[in-house]
This record gives C-alpha cells, structure tokens and sequence, in this order.
C-alpha cells in the first residue's frame, strides 16, 4: 500500500519518518515542498508537513474597503476560505490521487483535527481513504501505537474550531473597525477589539483603577521577641485600627523582663505534592522564572516535536493509567537528573499526585526523553528543568514538616509564634529551587517555662493596594473566567502590548487601552463581561460532544454580535470622543517653552521621542526614557520649564523628571560623584536599553569607567569619596557603601566575615 501522512510543523515530520523508518528515510522538495519518503511494513510512505493553518478564514475582497461596508452589515457577511501556501496543497493533492491512505497526524487538539480535516476536504479527498493518527507525544513507543491504531477523524471536533474561526473573525472585524472609524484610527493606528481581548483587557483596567483608588488605611502591630534566639510574637489583636490601643498595651507589658509559655503545641504535618503541569500552571511556573507565556508555549512546542517532552497544551492534571511511570523515570537516567530519577525508581511503590482536571484528549505535561545542560541552553534548558523537576515532584512522597505554635503571656497580654521546620524533604527535595525559603525555628519549650523578653515595639503600617497582575497570573485568572483557551491565552496577552493598550511587566493599561474598555463597557452591550466568551466556549464543547451544531453556534453568535454593532454604530460619535481625548492624553507631554505649541510623542524609524508640534519651525526634541514605563503629569521642570514625566522602572520608586537629560534637574538626581579614574566627569546613574541601571562616567566614550547597581532599592549620593579607592559612596536605603565592588576595603570586610565565621564553628 501507498501511504501519505500529512503533519502539522516540519519538525514533527521529521520526527515522525524517522521513528516509522528507523532512520531510514529520504527526502526532496518538489514544488517548494518538502516530501520525505520511506518503506516500512512492506508500505510506502510519504510524508508532507504544512505551515500551520495553510488555509486561511477571510471576507471577500470587496469587503476590505472599510468606508464602503457598514460594519454592522459585516456580521452576516459570506465568509471564504484561501489557500495561503499553494505549493504545500498542490503537492498533497499529487500524492493522495496515487495514495490508498491518508493520515492525518497534526497535533491532536481541536485546532490540529481542523488543520487536518480542511486540508484534505481541499483536495477533495476521498474520506473512506482518510485516518487519524492520535499521540500525545513524539516518542517512538507513542508514535508506533498510534500508527498502528489510526481511527477515524473527529469531525465534531474540527466543527467546534471551525466555529471558533468564524465567531473570532466576524467579532474581530466588525468591532474592530467600528471602533477604529469612531476614533478616527485607521490604517496602522487602527484600534483593535477582540471576543476575548476585550474581557481580558478589562481585567487589567479594573485592577488598575482599584490600585489608582486606593486608599491606604494605618494599623499598627505590637510585636516582642523572646529568649535566647529572639523568636517573634505577634500581639494576639494584630492589627491593631487606633494607635492609642496598641500604645496603652505596649505601656501594660513595657516593664516587664519575662513571659511565661501559655501554650505549646507542635506536630507533624504532611505537605502535600503539587498536581501535574496542564497548560496553565507551566506557564504560569514559567513565568516565575522569568520566562513569559508566549516564550513558554514556543519553546515547548520545540521541546515537544525534538521529543523531549509531551504534548504542551492539555487541561489534564492526572496521569492516565497506562502511563508508566517508571519507564518515564528510566528515560531521565540519560539527563542531568540522573541521580533523583534513581532514588524516585528505589521506591517500593511509586503512585503520582493528581490534581482536579481530567481529559481523555492527553495527558498532563511530562519529559519524556533525557537531556544534558551542556547540550540544551538557556531558557529552553530552564523550561526543559521546569519540566523534569514538576513531574519528579509528583511522584515523590510527601514532604513532612514540624509546625510549632506558641502563645506567650505577659502581663495578661497573649503574644502567638509560629514555627516551622522541614522533617522530611518529600518531593520538595526535587522542586525546592522554585520554593521560597520558609523555615523558623523556635526552641523547645513545655507550658509555665518563664522566658526573656529581649524587645517590645509597635509596627506601624498601612494596608496594600491589590497586586497588579504579571502575565502568569493574568493566565490563571483567564483560565479561571475561562476567556480563551490553553492555546490562545498567550497570544491574546501578546495583543495587548503590540497594540499599546498596556506597557511593563506588571501590565499598566495606557489611556487608550483605558479608554476603549470605558467606551466598551457604555456602550458594547456586555462585550467586555467575561460570560459571554465563557459561553462560546461552552458551546465549543457542545459542538464536540454533538450536542450542538457548528451552523447553530455560528448563527445565535453573529445575531448576538449584531445587536452589539447597531448599538455601537449608533453610539459612535461618542464613542469617538472619549478615545480621541484619551489619545491626545497618551500622546501629549505638554507645551513647548520655546513656540507655545504641544510638545508630544513622536515615532521615527530609530524609535519613539519626544518632539515639538510646531516642527520644522521649532526644532525642540528629547529621547525617551530608557526602558522605563512613562506617565504624564501636569507639573514643568522649576529649573527649565520643560515638561516633566512620570518614569516607573521595575524595582524602584516613581519619580517625577524633566523630558531633558542634560537639564541640571536631572542632573543632580543622578550625580553620585567624581569619577576616580579620569578626575574630570562625573559617575552618573544611567540605564541601558533594557531599563537595567548602572553608574557611568559622564566623561564617555573619553572614560569607560562603570560600575554595576543593586538593581532593587533607592540609591543615593553620600556626598563622599571611598578613603581606599577614591570612588563614591553611595546610599542604599539606610546602608552606606563603597559603588566600587572590588574596592580593596570590601575584600577586606568579606575576608574578616568569612574568618569570625570559620573560627566561631570551631569553637562550638
């Protein structure tokens, strides 16, 4: 039999032939397709890979005209379908007319069957030809399994993302450009609506107008600390709301020099295993490590077709049955994980964790080849590690942990302590590098023991503002709204930077992201609530269960949509001016001293600056802040009446600046001292493209001299030159030191701490 296996991505390909072949396989291109072929089992085989989506969802072309066509007469639109690589089809079509079978092997999800499924019906294949081969990993075990068991194609599951298709495209357009007319943004410039973008953005916005509206309460912590070790206790009203009460229990307990243990209670608690990486918390796990939600899915997707890993979206948090765990534990003895795969394979009995999703489509993610760091690099290595170390977390045993509580009395005052103190590492032993440090350790003590109170003081504080969200955390609450899917999340988050509606890591919405959300929310009839999306992606799930049609979907979907659009379209010169303010707002900096026009932000192809209205009469210009995030203000510089800006950068305060680097203003904020090296500039805080800061000699490129910053924290001149090295002191919050870290006197400091060190272990 002549066989023709048609795949999603060409690594898969590849991979494919040669597990089938044994290595054994030819290829060549033909028309710019690329065609490996094989004998195995007495068949032929040719392979093809597509590019994704070859075939693309769009209007006709007489609808592109966005002033010619009503958006609200877009919704019910023909939509068509083109071909967007030829060569790739023409050359599937030569070789399933002489194939007797066809599989398709893309990636086994709703997006892969419709891949799938739309590039056979393309060539008018003959459907009792076509099969289905099902993996969720591209290991040869898996690979010779599901070739040896093909099914047939799940159409319902190609309809679901087809409905998908349609409903995002016809949403997408006809809110898009209705918003974009409003506002005057065509073109390039034009402000892009989305079905899931717009709840998600929403998100963001209501989390920064209860951060920006927020307003800190005061409360105050009466806190001791006792005996030899000087352990911590809280007051047992912590927080206390009026200071008063806090100071006349300080003046109760003030003079007293001991405390008799009340209560002491310790026991053993058993630390439960994390559940097995879904989509979600990968990348979320991912995120922490500095590694971001879109960088993640790709890199898995690496990861997953080089056969290293399985399947990277899935909604599964239990390992199936035939899983065996022990053959997945036997395959890391080849990687950097050698020894922990050997100790989890001593173990009597292995049995994994499981968590509270479960699918039949795939399995939780989890390697499924070794790997070497001297092989595999940088973040790929990092996610690669990620991987490994979750799945041995869960199937490790519990970790056991000692958890003490103490209640000390003073005066009739309660003052509670907790302990905490790791017995058994468990599965923390093999995932700790992702754990924060948590242990506290308070001595052993029995009820009436009487201890020294070595300190009394009151705490003052004020309550917190909620946290902004990052992008891990923006994906967990996506998940749990369900706005989008496993497969999309990421690419929906990546919209809103492209399109300016957020900036930084913590993802502060601009004023126009804030200003279309406020427009959508007056007057989008509900589209910026997540329980419409949530219930698309129900009747997703309908649509594959065969409870529901794609054409039923399709239809009640575009009616809701265009309610929504008449709406809008009706509501538009409104909606036109709040965004047009808001823009006007994002863009302007202020005015010019020079000419009196608007000093605003300008684009160029060397990147964005800050330039005068009245160009080419007035030729004002000043470069952006260096990787840093800018708000306006309303204030101008006292020394040279410029604008100022509001810059943010990660790891330190908000400050408010002149636009002008060179003003004096600036200047004296970033002056730390006088360079050592060249006795003539002046070593100055500066940052790199990146935002990253470092000090620097004004003098350059004439002196190079520099030195790294801590990269968290206020730093300040100390007004002083090091007696050693002769380099600024520098101020870092109520710490005084040398900038310079290989001034002699550090060395010498390190040395005298690491010898007390040494000599006080000897002694115990």
């Amino acid at each position: 039999m002549r066989k023709l296996i048609i795949t999603e991505k060409a690594n898969a390909a590849r991979r494919i032939s040669t597990i089938l072949s044994d290595g054994k396989s030819t290829s060549k291109s033909t028309s710019g397709a690329t065609v490996i072929s094989f004998t195995a089992g007495g068949d032929d085989y040719d392979v093809v890979s597509l590019r994704g989506h070859i075939i693309e969802l769009d209007y006709p072309k007489e609808y592109n005209d966005w002033s010619a066509i009503n958006p609200p007469d877009l919704v019910f639109a023909p939509q068509v379908k083109t071909v967007r690589v030829k060569s790739i089809l023409s050359t599937i079509k030569d070789l399933a007319s002489n194939a007797d079978e066809i599989i398709i092997a893309t990636d086994y999800d709703r997006e892969g069957e419709l891949i799938g499924m739309e590039t056979v019906k393309a060539i008018d294949a003959d459907m009792t030809k076509v099969r289905r081969a099902k993996f969720s990993a591209l290991t040869k075990g898996e690979v010779e399994t599901a070739f040896a068991n093909l099914t047939d194609p799940d159409e319902k599951l190609a309809d679901a993302a087809e409905a998908r298709q349609i409903v995002d495209l016809s949403w997408g357009a006809v809110l898009t450009r209705l918003i974009s007319l409003s506002s005057g943004q065509v073109g390039n410039n034009f402000m892009s609506v989305g079905r899931v973008q717009s709840p998600t953005l929403k998100l963001l916005v209501d989390r920064h107008e209860e951060i920006e509206n927020f307003v800190p309460v005061p409360y105050w912590n009466l806190v001791g600390k006792f005996g030899m070790l000087a352990f911590k206790g809280d007051h047992e009203k912590n927080p206390f709301w009026k200071k008063e009460e806090a100071e006349a229990v300080l003046a109760k307990v003030n003079g007293s020099k001991t405390g008799t243990v009340a209560k002491y209670q310790s026991e053993t608690k058993e630390e439960y295993r994390p559940a097995p990486f879904d989509t979600t918390m990968m990348q979320v796990e991912a995120n922490k490590i500095g590694i971001p939600p879109t960088t993640a899915m790709k890199l898995a997707e690496d990861l997953y077709t080089g056969g290293y890993i399985s399947y990277p979206r899935t909604e599964n948090t239990e390992y199936p049955k035939s899983l065996n765990l022990r053959s997945v534990l036997d395959k890391l003895k080849d990687s950097d994980f050698k020894a922990e795969a050997a100790e989890i394979l001593a173990q009597e009995r292995i049995y994994p964790s499981k968590g509270k999703r479960t699918t039949t489509d795939h399995p939780p993610i989890y390697p499924t080849a070794g790997a070497t760091s001297d092989k595999m690099k940088g973040d790929k290595w990092k996610l690669y590690e990620l991987i490994v170390r979750r799945f041995l977390a869960t199937v490790a045993p519990n970790a056991k942990a000692e958890v003490t509580k103490c209640v000390i009395e003073v005066e009739g005052e309660n003052f509670e302590s907790t302990g905490y103190v790791l017995k058994e590492a468990g599965w923390k032993k093999y995932y700790k590098k992702y754990l924060p440090a948590s242990e506290s350790k308070l001595p052993a003590m029995k009820e009436g023991d009487v201890v020294d109170i070595r300190s009394m003081a009151i705490v003052e504080s004020e309550t917190k503002p909620p946290y902004r969200y990052n992008q891990g955390s923006l994906i967990q609450e996506m998940d749990r709204l369900q706005l989008g899917t496993k497969s999309t999340r990421h690419d929906i988050i990546g919209k809103l930077f492209s399109r300016n509606y957020v900036q930084g890591n913590y993802m502060i919405p601009t004023p126009s992201g804030i200003a279309l959300t406020k427009s959508l929310e007056k007057h989008g009839g509900g589209i910026t609530e997540p329980d419409m999306t949530a219930k698309l992606e129900s009747d997703m799930l309908s649509i594959s269960e065969g409870k529901r049609t794609l054409d039923s979907v399709v239809t009640e979907s575009q009616e809701m949509l265009h309610d929504v659009a008449v709406k809008i379209s009706d509501e538009s010169a409104d909606i036109g001016k709040e965004i047009k303010d808001a823009l006007h707002s994002q863009q302007h900096i202020g005015i010019c001293p020079t000419c009196g026009n608007n000093m605003s932000v300008k684009r160029s192809k060397n990147g964005n600056f800050i330039g005068c209205d009245g160009y080419p009469d007035c030729k004002r210009a000043y470069p952006l802040p260096r990787g840093a995030l800018i708000q306006t203000v309303d204030t101008t510089c006292p020394v040279c009446g410029l604008p100022q800006l509001r810059i943010i950068r990660r790891g330190n305060p908000p400050s408010v600046q002149c636009i002008d680097p060179k003003c004096t203003s600036n200047i004296a904020m970033n002056d730390l001292g006088l360079c050592p090296t060249c006795n003539n500039g002046h070593i100055r805080i500066m940052f790199s493209k990146a935002g990253k800061r470092f000090a620097g000699c004004s003098a350059w490129p004439a002196c190079t001299q520099t030195y790294p910053l801590r990269p968290r924290g206020t730093i300040a001149p100390a007004g002083k030159s090091c007696a050693i090295c002769k380099a600024p002191m520098i101020k870092v919050g109520s710490l005084e030191e040398c900038i310079n870290p290989d001034c002699p006197a550090k060395k010498k400091a390190a040395r005298t701490v690491k010898a007390t060190a040494k000599k006080k272990v000897s002694s115990e």
